[in-house]
């Protein structure tokens, strides 16, 4: 369980990566905003607690591995890595200029700190078996976390892999869905009805926890929950909101893909630093 202090730290920590994101969709002058902005407090919880990882050394061989299977939402997991350390924050405003380190999905030869290049939807969840099932094989103790978004599990290779995964009891790997209820097209349950995601992990063998995707301290706890959880891979439903934290996207429904002008990026970031200024007056 967290203390109120470290809740603090990891909000405050979440608001810059959101300031962050900002910065790149900003100097890209469009992107996915809204698949970015509802993963960021699980990616403050995977980056700021939970990981083993060291931004002096991206590629040590006990570090824990991070797939990021909703490729398209790079912006945000670019933001967490730079805050982090692994590369200047400078760098942010060049995604997707010629010559970036910073590519419209994550690659692994290009920036540091990745561990999985993104491509078509339902891939990366298979990689995150892998990696898991390498760790297994070769006696190895480090852990695979997985972020997948909740329109990408229209693909069946989601669930071909999470069969896999269960039937090799490869309880070293946790996929996070990222439940916000929209995809390119349009909202899930119209697209195509994904009915009870967390039900859906349990029948094929999964142990399954639904918290409330915005709460560091619930997804803190979902996670030391998979730490304790042996014989079975751990998928967590984050009820999330697309565009959460982004306040133009928030109330423009649908927020997939978006601009963010010069007006729009300076107030939202001011949104931020107040955030982070009444977080920081709060009592631990």
């Amino acid at each position: 369980m967290l203390t109120k202090k470290e809740i603090k730290e990891l909000n405050i920590f979440a608001c810059e990566i959101r300031k962050a994101t900002f910065s790149a969709i900003h100097g890209a002058g469009r992107g996915h905003i809204g698949g970015a902005m509802s993963m960021v407090e699980a990616l403050a919880v995977l980056y700021g607690k939970e990981m083993k990882i060291d931004p002096k050394e991206p590629r040590m061989p006990e570090r824990d591995r991070f797939v990021l299977s909703k490729g398209h939402c790079g912006p945000s997991l670019y933001a967490t890595l730079a805050v982090k350390g692994f590369f200047p924050r400078e760098a942010l405003p060049t995604m997707n200029h010629g010559g970036t380190i910073l590519p419209s999905h994550v690659d692994r030869l290009k920036t540091p700190g990745i561990d999985f290049s993104a491509g078509s939807l339902g891939t990366g969840i298979s990689v995150a078996v892998g990696s898991a099932l390498g760790a297994k094989v070769k006696g190895l103790d480090y852990r695979t976390y997985c972020i997948v978004g909740d329109g990408e599990c229209d693909e069946g290779q989601v669930w071909e892999a999470a069969m896999f995964a269960a039937s090799k009891k490869l309880d070293n790997l946790v996929v996070l869905v990222d439940y916000n209820k929209q995809q390119l097209d349009g909202w899930t349950k119209d697209v195509c009805d994904l009915g009870d995601i967390g039900a859906k992990f349990s029948q094929f063998g999964w142990n399954t926890v639904e918290v409330d995707g915005h709460n560091v301290s619930a997804i803190y706890d979902a996670l030391e929950a998979a730490r304790a959880c042996k014989g079975q891979p751990t998928a967590i439903i984050l009820d999330t909101v697309k565009g959460k934290g982004c306040s133009y996207a928030e109330k423009a429904g649908l927020c997939h893909h978006l601009d963010m002008t010069d007006e729009q990026f300076a107030q939202e970031t001011a949104l931020q630093d107040a955030r982070i200024d009444a977080l920081r007056k709060e009592e631990d």
